[in-house]
Order: structure tokens, then sequence, then C-alpha cells
């Protein structure tokens, strides 16, 4: 619940709203997704809440289902389909809503080096779409890559914020600190 402030859409106070209300769609990194229900109707479950008829919900879950490169998949339960797939799963389900900006929780941190690839080829063929996106993630070479603008935290402050050059070129202790470490990783 939020204590103090506003949050602030497209210059519309959104904090009071319900969630379902609000103009924004979360991917999570456990994915969220309901067992019992096939990947298409995981995909258009949100769009019920906006009144839309399930013919045309099942069209919509499709276009988006296709984005991802799982429309072969629409009718399969989630428990027959792998980690990477569940997670493109998931990123349909949120672009079904049609949010003005589209919020990624570690979206790749459940998954396999070679899935996570797979992942990242998505959110990043969202990003030429321009769509507006906000993505935690320890994945630095693709904030690099994809970002407009980053925001690097340190123990929930920001320590640096800016373009990508301007935050991977930072004297900031901690930043570089945090850069070490994660070529290191990398050798």
């Amino acid at each position: 619940k939020t204590d103090k402030g506003q949050i602030l859409v497209d210059d519309q106070d959104i904090t009071t709203l319900a969630p379902e209300k609000r103009p924004v769609s979360t991917v999570f990194q456990s994915y969220a997704l309901f067992p019992h229900m096939s990947v298409l109707e995981n995909v258009i479950y949100g769009l019920k809440f906006r009144g839309i008829r399930k013919k045309e919900a099942r069209e919509m879950g499709m276009e988006y289902l296709k984005i991802v490169d799982m429309e072969e998949y629409a009718g399969a339960s989630i428990g027959e389909i792998s980690g990477g797939q569940q997670q493109r799963v998931s990123i349909a389900r949120a672009l079904c809503m049609n949010p003005k900006i589209l919020f990624f929780d570690e979206p790749t941190s459940a998954l396999d080096p070679e899935l996570t690839g797979e992942i990242l080829k998505v959110i990043k063929d969202l990003a030429q779409e321009h769509i507006t996106m906000v993505i935690v993630t320890h994945e630095m070479n693709f904030a690099r890559d994809i970002s407009d603008r980053i925001i690097f935290m340190d123990k929930g402050v920001i320590a640096v914020e800016g373009t990508p050059q301007e935050v991977f070129s930072s004297e900031n202790g901690r930043m570089k600190e945090f850069l070490g470490k994660f070529h290191q990783g990398m050798e």
C-alpha cells in the first residue's frame, strides 16, 4: 500500500486505482500462470475483467501468442511446456492487457542460460516496438543494449541513473564494484 506520494501514468493518478484498473502489466520471475488452464486461457484471463467477449478475447490471445512464438501451444496445459515457454506465455498475457507500461521482475532468473537468451530476444523485440518497459535485471549487457535509461540501486536507494553510457562509465564506487564483479563473472 502506498504511504505517501503519487503514481502518475500519462498524467493520470493511478495510486488508488484497483490493480485490475491500472494501465500496467507485470511479468513475474515465477511466471504466475494458472496450472489448471491452457496456454490460451492463461493469456486471455485478464480480459474477462474488461468485458471483452470470449471470441474476441481468443482472437486477441492468439495474436499475442504469435508475437512470442507460442501459437502452436495454445491448447497445451502449462505443465506440458518448458520454463522458457511458460515465461513467453506470461509475456503474452501481460501484452494482451495492452498496458501503457510493462514491468518485468527478473524475467530470466528462473531460467537456464539457453532459455534466458530466448526471453531476452523477446524483450529486445518488444523494445524495438517502442513499448514502455521497466525491467529489474542483473543482465547488465542486456540492460546496456536495450535501455534508454538505467537506474542502478544500492540498498533500495538510487545510486546512479542516466543513459547506459553515463551509468556504465560512472565513477560511483558501488557501481564500479558491481561492474567489476559482473566482469569477473564473465571471464
